[in-house]
C-alpha cells in the first residue's frame, strides 16, 4: 500500500475518501479544481443578496449513518439543527390543506394508525403499499409500481423526487427502496431530520478541512489535474496546472464526465438530471427556522435559514432552460402561500441551477454505475455517481469516498 495518496475532487466523496486515508496514517494530498471545497455541497457570500447562502438545499435524516460518522470524525455533529422527534411539515397548494407526517420512533409503525399523524384522505391499508418498496428488485420505475392514490400523491411520489432527483415515471423504485429501509423503514429514529444551523460549509465541508490539515494531509484549490499516467514504477503521475503530483495511488472523486476524460474507456453514467435552487432575501425574524413539502406547485421544498428563503425544485430538466427570472416569479407564489406571507412585489433573488446536479436514477444509467475499481490497481473511484447502492445522496456520496478508501487501504 503506498504511503503517498492523490484525492483528486474535495466534494463530499473526496472529503470523505481523504479522511478514511488520513486517519489510516496515509500522507494525502487533496486537489481540488474549484476555488474551494464542497463540490455541489458549498457555501458562498452572493454579492447580489449581500448575505451568505448554500448552493444546494439538503436534507439529511439521522439514518444517514455514513453521513453522521463523519460529522462525528470532524467533530461537527452540534452544527446541526435536529427536533427531537421526525417531523415533516405539508402543505397541498391545491385544496390549502396542511399536515405534518410524524413517524414514531419505534420499528413498529403504529404511526399510520393516528389520522393526526399520517397523510389527510388516507386509510391504514394504503401504508402497506410502501411495504412494496422493500421487495422492488426490477428494473420498474415508482410511478408504475405503485397504486395511484392519495398517498401516492401527497407522499410517495414527492418522496420519489426528493431522493431520486428523476421524475418518478422514470425513477427506479428499487433505489427509492434502498433509500426507504435506511429511514422510515428502520422507525421514526431513523428519520429525524437535520439542518445545518449556519450553513452546509461550515457543517460539512470547513471542519473536514480544518480536520485534514491538522492531522497532515495538504488541500490544493484552484488546482485542476488535466491528465494522469501509470508512470512504469508503482506509481501515477498527475499533470496539474500548477505543475506535476507524483503519488503511489489516486482516489479519483471528480465528476463522471472529468472521470471519462482523464481514464479513457473508464465506464461511466451519461445522462443526468438537473436541481434548480431559488433563494429569496426576506427578513429572518418573520418566521421559524425550517422546512415545508409543497405538493400541487412549482416549488417543492421550502426551506427557511438565516435572511432568506430557498427553494429546491428536483428532476428539474423540464425547467432548466428557463429565464432565470421567469422561474424565480413562478415559485415566489408557492413560498408567500407556505410560509403565510403578505403580498407585495418579488423580493430580491438568486436562482442557482445544477444542471448535471446528479445521475438519472433511470435503468439504464443504474447499468453505467462503475463500482470503485479501475483498470489501473492503484486508482479508484468515488462519488455519489458510482455504484453505492443508493441514489445520487450526501450519504451515497460519503459511502463511496469510504469505500474507495478501504480499497486503498485492503491492496
Amino acid at each position: 500500500m503506498p504511503s503517498h495518496i492523490a484525492v483528486v475532487g474535495a466534494g463530499m466523496a473526496g472529503l470523505s475518501a481523504a479522511i478514511a486515508l488520513t486517519a489510516a496514517g496515509k500522507a494525502v494530498t487533496l486537489i481540488e479544481a474549484g476555488p474551494a471545497a464542497g463540490g455541489r455541497c458549498r457555501s458562498y457570500f452572493d454579492r447580489g443578496l449581500g448575505l451568505r447562502i448554500d448552493n444546494g438545499n439538503h436534507l439529511l435524516l439521522s439514518g444517514n449513518r455514513a453521513t453522521f460518522g463523519y460529522l462525528k470524525t470532524i467533530g461537527a455533529t452540534e452544527t446541526l439543527a435536529m427536533p427531537v422527534e421526525p417531523i415533516f411539515p405539508f402543505l397541498d397548494l391545491r385544496d390549502g390543506r396542511r399536515w405534518v407526517l410524524r413517524p414514531n420512533r419505534g420499528r413498529i409503525p403504529w404511526w399510520v394508525l393516528s389520522p393526526t399523524r399520517r397523510v389527510p384522505g388516507t386509510r391504514v391499508r394504503d401504508h402497506l403499499a410502501l411495504l412494496r418498496l422493500r421487495k422492488i428488485n426490477s428494473e420498474a420505475a415508482v410511478d408504475a409500481s405503485m397504486r395511484h392514490d392519495t398517498l401516492y400523491e401527497r407522499l410517495i411520489e414527492p418522496l420519489a423526487v426528493a431522493a431520486l432527483n428523476t421524475p418518478a415515471d422514470e425513477g427506479l423504485a428499487s433505489l427509492l427502496g434502498a433509500v426507504m429501509k435506511e429511514t422510515l423503514f428502520r422507525g421514526g429514529r431513523a428519520c429525524i431530520p437535520a439542518i445545518p444551523r449556519a450553513g452546509l460549509s461550515e457543517s460539512l465541508v470547513d471542519p473536514a478541512i480544518a480536520w485534514l490539515e491538522a492531522h497532515g494531509a495538504m488541500v490544493h484549490a484552484g488546482r485542476r489535474v488535466a491528465a494522469l499516467c501509470d508512470n512504469g514504477n508503482g506509481g501515477i503521475d498527475l499533470s496539474t496546472t500548477e505543475g506535476p503530483i507524483t503519488a503511489g495511488a489516486v482516489v479519483l472523486a471528480a465528476p463522471p464526465w472529468v472521470v471519462s476524460d482523464l481514464l479513457p474507456g473508464q465506464t461511466c453514467p451519461t445522462a443526468f438530471q438537473a436541481i434548480l435552487n431559488i433563494h429569496f432575501r426576506t427578513p429572518a425574524d418573520c418566521m421559524s427556522p425550517g422546512f415545508i413539502g409543497l405538493i400541487g406547485g412549482t416549488a417543492e421544498w421550502v426551506f427557511v435559514k438565516l435572511g432568506h428563503v430557498s427553494v429546491t425544485i428536483s428532476a428539474a430538466n423540464r425547467m432548466v432552460d428557463q429565464d432565470a427570472e421567469t422561474i424565480a416569479r413562478a415559485v415566489w407564489p408557492d413560498v408567500r402561500a407556505a410560509l403565510g406571507l403578505s403580498d407585495g412585489p418579488l423580493p430580491p433573488w438568486r436562482v442557482v441551477k445544477e444542471r448535471r446536479a446528479t445521475v438519472a436514477a433511470t435503468p439504464a444509467q443504474e447499468r453505467l454505475r462503475p463500482g470503485p475499481r479501475t483498470r489501473l490497481a492503484n486508482v479508484v473511484l468515488a462519488g455519489d455517481w458510482t455504484d453505492t447502492g443508493l441514489p445520487g445522496t450526501i450519504e451515497g456520496a460519503i459511502r463511496s469516498g469510504r469505500t474507495a478508501a478501504e480499497v486503498l487501504l485492503a491492496a
